[in-house]
């Protein structure tokens, strides 16, 4: 990359030359976990070069507390979907790249498709699809379904799609795919902070089961449970979340 290029683009550029790795090395049969660490010095070579003063919080590498301080954080997550990644055929695997602020919201994000050859970033916006009328469709865990979700489905006649990865779901409301994804079972700040800086540029709602606002860069990078659905959607969605428990 040559030139000047803003948060945006760094964030795009990273995210779409680890997915071009990762397709590499799959197309090798290379394992999740070996994708994990290549995707991995990739992005935090890409950006230690790029934006060799803001801090790192990855999934893959140790934490560094400094980032505590520090008024940019990136967020990565080098394989979303390692399952996904060792399963031939399988398009519901990511990677995610995020810059969060001071007071921790994603300022510059993107998430990489590898195997559906998509970025889709904050540099350009994706628009949000158009609704497509009929049942609610409610994005799932295909391995590991949480009752939240069939609750959810039972409560708004919905209807359940199974997926794989948190990026994976995310994108398919922006995408059109689906209508709600509600996790509930326990996530990390990297699951989600590229994914939602995403969704949000895009016009979708992004928030806590309770509604209230999604932090990052905690201490604990623990996140408990996320909502992103389509923003007509996220009245009826938080109350039958109230209604449910």
């Amino acid at each position: 990359m040559t030139g000047a290029v803003d948060d945006h683009q760094v964030a795009a550029t990273a995210a779409r030359l680890a997915g071009d790795a990762l397709l590499e090395l799959r197309a090798a049969g290379a394992t999740g976990a070996e994708g994990d660490r290549r995707a991995d010095d990739l992005i935090l070579g890409f950006l230690r070069e790029h934006r060799p003063h803001d801090a790192i919080l990855s999934e893959e590498s140790k934490d560094d507390p400094a980032r505590l301080t520090a008024d940019r954080v990136w967020i990565v997550d080098p394989l979303d979907g390692t399952r996904e990644f060792g399963e031939e055929g399988r398009t519901d695997w990511a990677v995610h790249v995020a810059l969060v602020d001071g007071e921790g919201v994603p300022v510059a994000a993107a998430v990489a498709l590898p195997a559906q050859g998509v970025v889709l970033s904050t540099a350009d916006p994706p628009a949000l699809a158009p609704a497509a009328g009929g049942p609610v469709r409610i994005l799932v865990s295909r391995t590991r379904p949480p009752a939240l979700a069939t609750a959810l489905a039972e409560a708004l006649d919905g209807t359940l799609v199974p997926m794989g990865s948190a990026g994976a779901k995310t994108m398919a409301v922006v995408q059109g795919a689906a209508d709600v994804y509600a996790h509930g079972g326990g996530q990390y700040e990297w699951d989600s902070a590229a994914p939602v800086g995403v969704a949000r540029a895009a016009g979708c709602h992004c928030s806590r089961l309770d509604g209230s606002p999604l932090r990052y860069n905690r201490p604990d990078p623990y996140l408990p449970d996320l909502l992103v659905c389509r923003p007509e959607l996220a009245g009826r969605v938080l109350a039958a979340v109230a209604e449910v428990g």
